[in-house]
């Protein structure tokens, strides 16, 4: 019997590694979609129709991760790469989901977290029902990213946002540099510690794609997050517990501003408040392997280098 096939488009990355694990493992053949042209993947450029094209037909799941990394300095240069990667590689994929004769049962699209405004104190949480929708850039390339991605009709294929929080792993993402930056006393809250952070484990991650894919029934969008949000405070007490660092050096925001200047990337990475819940996943009945941060941490601390 042949396995099922996932098309994995921009998944050369830290959770693209997941997914592949994750999903061949449960007998799926993941083919990926890369710039890159090594001979484990299908070569794309995220914008215009080619050969791999053809793979799409017949799929049973098309899994969208592509675009530029949001961790570098939003030049003009680099706002420009970071929407219109995400716009072009959602819209070619949606015009060779609509060319195919067996298209794919089922498109998940991603997108971010970060489309909900900037979220500070007792406010309510964001569900996708009443979650309010921001203003500044990476809100307003979310909101593209995903117009594009309903734009085109695909009435034989069922499809998927996932609102993605932080997602933490051990050999990848936010947590390894978190976690060396801890080891050397900056486990102190970032400016006011007050903001929000929403997070995932990759591990729940993974699972929760895959609950997506296995229910017909489940469609549209989807917060991807753990249902318990936490503070940076709360986040980096916890860092600090697990590391016991001999100092504890102050992270004000002004020291903060410098150090992302010197390391190219935005303190919007780590000063937004990110207040979200997955209500949808939560009524469908989805299970959270590590709904809070402590147990998390407890997993993954222990696997980082």
């Amino acid at each position: 019997m042949a396995r099922p096939k996932m098309i994995l488009a921009g998944g050369s990355g830290f959770l693209g590694r997941h997914l592949t694990r994750h999903f061949t493992q449960l007998g799926y053949h993941v083919v990926l979609l890369s710039r890159r042209n090594t001979p484990s993947t299908v070569q794309w450029d995220g914008c215009t129709l080619g050969p791999w094209a053809a793979e799409l037909e017949g799929a049973a799941v098309l899994l969208n991760m592509a675009g530029r990394s949001v961790d570098c300095r939003y030049t003009a240069r680099n706002r420009a790469a970071i929407t219109q990667s995400r716009i072009e590689s959602t819209r070619v994929l949606g015009e060779a989901v609509a060319a195919c004769q067996n298209p794919p049962a089922v498109w998940i699209n991603s997108s971010t977290a970060t489309i909900y405004e900037d979220t500070t104190g007792d406010a309510p949480v964001n569900t996708e029902a009443t979650g309010r929708i921001g203003r500044n850039f990476s809100e307003m390339v979310a909101q593209q990213w995903e117009a594009m991605f309903w734009l085109t009709p695909t009435p034989s294929t069922r499809r998927i946002v996932v609102r993605t929080a932080i997602v933490l792993g051990a050999d990848g993402g936010a947590l390894p540099v978190m976690a060396r930056l801890a080891k050397f006393g900056l486990s102190t809250p970032q400016s006011t510690g007050q903001q929000w952070v929403s997070w995932l484990h990759v591990q729940d991650f993974c699972r929760a794609i895959e609950f997506l894919i296995g229910r017909p029934v489940l469609e549209g969008t989807f917060n991807v997050c753990s249902p318990h949000p936490i503070l940076n405070q709360e986040l980096t007490s916890l860092l600090d517990t697990h590391y016991r660092p001999k100092w504890h050096i102050p992270q004000p925001k002004w020291l903060l501003e410098v150090g992302a200047f010197l390391l190219g990337t935005e303190t919007e990475l780590v000063l937004k408040s990110r207040k979200v819940v997955p209500r949808r996943l939560q009524d469908a009945g989805f299970q959270f392997r590590y709904p809070t941060c402590a147990g998390a941490l407890a997993d993954l601390l222990a696997q980082v280098a």
